[in-house]
């Protein structure tokens, strides 16, 4: 296990311990659809609002579940957003490449979110813990169980357009679109040298631009299309999809790395050296 998973870990099992004897975590709501023997029917048809649209709404979790450590999580996108690509569909430019490559030399000791802070979008999709996605009209929210904290991203439906940022966020100003079953959200606005991924450090600048398609295949099941756009990182852009499941019986937990500080007293790390900030697009 490289140092990276181990940081991760030990935040992991320091939010984790306080939220074992929760509430609502077995409690099945009404109108699941079930199946003969009682148990959800994940292949049922997909729910519809009532303005006809694919309902979203539902707590979801990304492929490999919520347990930490598990080799199929240690292999997830979390880790490696390019893992189901090939060579060659991932090309960095030469800031974005000698970024990666510090911080592989220091282990990976430098992320962020080792130290309670966000993961980023669209890494936060697969950090192992769910999320929730309320869909309204006007907006739909997506609230997240993150080993660092309880956070959320809203995603505007009203017909505004992307905003010109003058605060960068960790997660991006977001607006989205039906086209037919599609719901599409676009993002921008982000902080620059962020993380897309865990193992690998790749990084992304303030002018990363992502593209989520999210489909809902059945009443179990959800499908993302995610495009990674960032002309200052990447020389071109690159696409992945990846599977999500619906948690029918649980909640969302109350997650906050409050007692993080103290980890930190046995950790002696060397300061980061400080990142080169993104270049100019010509």
């Amino acid at each position: 296990m490289t140092r990276c998973i181990v940081i991760v870990a030990i935040l992991f099992c320091t939010v984790s311990t306080s939220t074992l004897s929760a509430q609502w975590l077995t409690y099945a709501p009404p109108g699941i659809p079930r199946q003969p023997n009682g148990k959800p029917d994940m292949s049922a048809p997909s729910p519809r609002t009532a303005e006809g649209r694919l309902d979203l709404s539902g707590i979801w979790v990304s492929e490999c579940g919520i347990a930490f450590g598990q080799e199929c999580f240690v292999r997830s996108l979390f880790f490696d957003l390019a893992k189901d690509l090939k060579a060659g569909e991932v090309e960095m430019t030469p800031w974005a490449s000698a970024i990666q490559k510090q911080r592989e030399a220091r282990n990976h000791v430098d992320d962020p979110y080792g130290y309670c802070l966000p993961p980023g979008t669209p890494r936060i999709n697969f950090g192992g813990a769910p999320f929730r996605i309320l869909q309204t009209p006007q907006v739909t929210a997506f609230l997240y169980e993150t080993l660092s904290n309880m956070t959320f991203r809203q995603v505007y439906t009203d017909g505004r357009t992307l905003p010109v940022v003058s605060e960068p966020t960790w997660l991006g100003y977001s607006v989205g679109r039906w086209q037919d079953d599609t719901f599409v959200v676009e993002t921008t606005g982000f902080r620059d040298g962020g993380w897309l991924d865990t193992r690998w450090g790749r990084p992304h600048s303030d002018a990363l631009h992502v593209i989520e398609r999210f489909r809902r295949l059945d009443y179990g099941h959800l499908q993302l299309t995610l495009t990674i756009i960032d002309p200052k990182a990447y020389l071109k852009p690159w696409t992945i999809t990846a599977p999500f499941a619906l948690m029918p019986e649980t909640s969302l937990l109350e997650t906050f790395c409050d007692n993080h500080n103290s980890t930190m007293e046995h950790r002696r790390i060397d300061p980061a050296p400080i990142e080169p900030p993104s270049p100019r697009v010509p």
